[in-house]
Protein backbone atom coordinates (compact mmCIF):
# COMPACT_ATOMS: atom_id res chain seq x y z
CA UNK A 1 0.00 0.00 0.00
CA UNK A 2 1.53 3.33 -1.07
CA UNK A 3 0.94 5.92 1.66
CA UNK A 4 2.14 8.78 -0.57
CA UNK A 5 -0.59 8.48 -3.22
CA UNK A 6 -4.39 8.48 -3.08
CA UNK A 7 -6.11 5.13 -3.42
CA UNK A 8 -7.93 4.50 -6.68
CA UNK A 9 -11.21 5.72 -5.13
CA UNK A 10 -9.75 9.12 -4.19
CA UNK A 11 -9.09 8.25 -0.56
CA UNK A 12 -5.75 9.18 1.01
CA UNK A 13 -4.02 6.28 2.73
CA UNK A 14 -2.31 7.27 5.97
CA UNK A 15 -0.42 5.06 8.42
CA UNK A 16 -1.67 5.16 12.01
CA UNK A 17 -0.15 3.61 15.14
CA UNK A 18 -1.53 3.37 18.64
CA UNK A 19 0.47 4.55 21.61
CA UNK A 20 1.03 1.49 23.85
CA UNK A 21 -1.81 1.25 26.36
CA UNK A 22 -4.31 2.98 24.04
CA UNK A 23 -5.61 -0.12 22.27
CA UNK A 24 -9.13 0.50 23.65
CA UNK A 25 -9.33 4.03 22.25
CA UNK A 26 -11.32 4.16 18.98
CA UNK A 27 -9.38 5.16 15.88
CA UNK A 28 -10.47 8.40 14.22
CA UNK A 29 -13.49 7.86 11.99
CA UNK A 30 -16.02 9.83 9.99
CA UNK A 31 -19.50 9.77 11.53
CA UNK A 32 -21.36 10.54 8.30
CA UNK A 33 -20.74 10.22 4.55
CA UNK A 34 -20.36 13.99 4.15
CA UNK A 35 -18.24 14.67 7.24
CA UNK A 36 -15.00 16.59 6.66
CA UNK A 37 -13.56 15.73 10.07
CA UNK A 38 -12.93 12.52 11.97
CA UNK A 39 -13.54 12.40 15.70
CA UNK A 40 -10.50 12.17 17.96
CA UNK A 41 -10.91 10.45 21.32
CA UNK A 42 -9.31 11.25 24.66
CA UNK A 43 -6.71 8.76 25.89
CA UNK A 44 -6.62 10.02 29.47
CA UNK A 45 -6.13 7.32 32.13
CA UNK A 46 -9.17 5.13 32.80
CA UNK A 47 -11.09 6.21 35.88
CA UNK A 48 -9.09 9.45 36.09
CA UNK A 49 -10.95 12.11 34.07
CA UNK A 50 -9.17 15.38 33.41
CA UNK A 51 -10.91 18.35 34.95
CA UNK A 52 -10.87 21.64 33.04
CA UNK A 53 -11.89 24.55 35.22
CA UNK A 54 -13.06 27.74 33.49
CA UNK A 55 -10.12 29.42 31.76
CA UNK A 56 -7.85 26.36 32.03
CA UNK A 57 -5.89 24.85 29.12
CA UNK A 58 -4.89 21.18 29.03
CA UNK A 59 -3.13 18.99 26.45
CA UNK A 60 -5.31 15.88 26.07
CA UNK A 61 -3.58 12.80 24.61
CA UNK A 62 -5.34 10.88 21.84
CA UNK A 63 -3.34 7.66 21.93
CA UNK A 64 -2.48 7.80 18.23
CA UNK A 65 0.42 8.74 15.97
CA UNK A 66 0.05 9.22 12.21
CA UNK A 67 2.21 9.60 9.10
CA UNK A 68 0.82 12.43 7.01
CA UNK A 69 2.15 12.46 3.43
CA UNK A 70 4.14 15.41 2.12
CA UNK A 71 1.81 17.97 0.59
CA UNK A 72 -0.81 17.47 3.32
CA UNK A 73 -1.38 18.55 6.91
CA UNK A 74 -3.57 17.42 9.76
CA UNK A 75 -5.83 20.08 11.28
CA UNK A 76 -7.14 19.69 14.82
CA UNK A 77 -10.47 21.47 15.18
CA UNK A 78 -12.97 21.84 18.01
CA UNK A 79 -16.19 19.89 18.12
CA UNK A 80 -19.14 22.23 17.64
CA UNK A 81 -21.30 20.50 20.25
CA UNK A 82 -18.66 20.89 22.96
CA UNK A 83 -18.25 24.55 22.02
CA UNK A 84 -21.98 25.30 21.97
CA UNK A 85 -23.02 23.29 25.01
CA UNK A 86 -20.00 23.69 27.30
CA UNK A 87 -17.76 26.47 25.95
CA UNK A 88 -14.96 23.99 25.20
CA UNK A 89 -12.56 25.01 22.46
CA UNK A 90 -9.10 24.36 21.09
CA UNK A 91 -6.43 26.91 22.01
CA UNK A 92 -4.61 26.98 18.65
CA UNK A 93 -7.49 26.46 16.26
CA UNK A 94 -6.80 24.84 13.97
CA UNK A 95 -3.85 23.03 15.42
CA UNK A 96 -1.50 21.87 12.67
CA UNK A 97 0.08 18.43 12.41
CA UNK A 98 2.99 18.72 10.00
CA UNK A 99 3.89 15.95 7.56
CA UNK A 100 7.18 15.28 9.38
CA UNK A 101 5.67 15.00 12.91
CA UNK A 102 5.66 11.45 14.28
CA UNK A 103 4.69 11.89 17.93
CA UNK A 104 1.42 11.32 19.73
CA UNK A 105 -1.31 13.76 18.78
CA UNK A 106 -2.55 15.91 21.64
CA UNK A 107 -5.55 18.25 21.68
CA UNK A 108 -4.95 21.62 23.39
CA UNK A 109 -8.39 22.06 24.95
CA UNK A 110 -9.55 25.20 26.75
CA UNK A 111 -12.60 25.76 28.90
CA UNK A 112 -14.20 29.05 27.89
CA UNK A 113 -17.38 28.14 29.72
CA UNK A 114 -18.56 28.93 33.24
CA UNK A 115 -18.44 25.43 34.73
CA UNK A 116 -15.79 22.76 35.22
CA UNK A 117 -15.74 20.27 32.35
CA UNK A 118 -14.56 16.65 32.67
CA UNK A 119 -12.75 14.80 29.88
CA UNK A 120 -12.97 11.04 30.36
CA UNK A 121 -11.20 8.19 28.59
CA UNK A 122 -12.70 7.61 25.15
CA UNK A 123 -14.60 10.92 25.01
CA UNK A 124 -14.72 12.57 21.59
CA UNK A 125 -12.60 15.67 22.21
CA UNK A 126 -11.84 17.17 18.78
CA UNK A 127 -11.92 16.60 15.04
CA UNK A 128 -9.10 15.78 12.66
CA UNK A 129 -9.22 17.11 9.10
CA UNK A 130 -6.50 16.13 6.62
CA UNK A 131 -6.05 18.77 3.93
CA UNK A 132 -3.65 19.58 1.10
CA UNK A 133 -1.12 22.37 1.56
CA UNK A 134 0.94 24.31 -0.92
CA UNK A 135 4.59 25.24 -0.47
CA UNK A 136 5.20 28.94 -1.19
CA UNK A 137 8.07 30.28 -3.25
CA UNK A 138 8.26 34.03 -2.72
CA UNK A 139 8.70 36.34 -5.68
CA UNK A 140 9.69 39.71 -4.25
CA UNK A 141 8.35 42.76 -6.11
CA UNK A 142 8.37 46.50 -5.45
CA UNK A 143 4.59 46.89 -5.90
CA UNK A 144 1.58 44.59 -5.63
CA UNK A 145 -1.15 44.42 -8.26
CA UNK A 146 -4.34 46.38 -7.52
CA UNK A 147 -7.21 44.34 -6.08
CA UNK A 148 -9.93 46.97 -5.75
CA UNK A 149 -9.95 46.44 -1.98
CA UNK A 150 -6.39 47.57 -1.42
CA UNK A 151 -5.22 47.62 2.18
CA UNK A 152 -8.68 47.74 3.77
CA UNK A 153 -9.04 45.16 6.53
CA UNK A 154 -10.79 44.40 9.82
CA UNK A 155 -14.35 45.17 8.80
CA UNK A 156 -13.61 47.26 5.73
CA UNK A 157 -16.02 45.17 3.60
CA UNK A 158 -18.98 45.83 5.92
CA UNK A 159 -20.94 43.69 8.36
Amino acid sequence: MDKEKPASNGELRIEIARVPGSEDIPLPMYKTEGAAGMDLHAAVPAGMPVSLVPGERVAIPTGIMITIPLGFEGQIRPRSGLAKNHGIGIVNTPGTIDADFRGEIHVLMINLGNETFLVSRGDRCAQLVVAPVMRVVWREVTELSDSGRGSGGFGSTGR
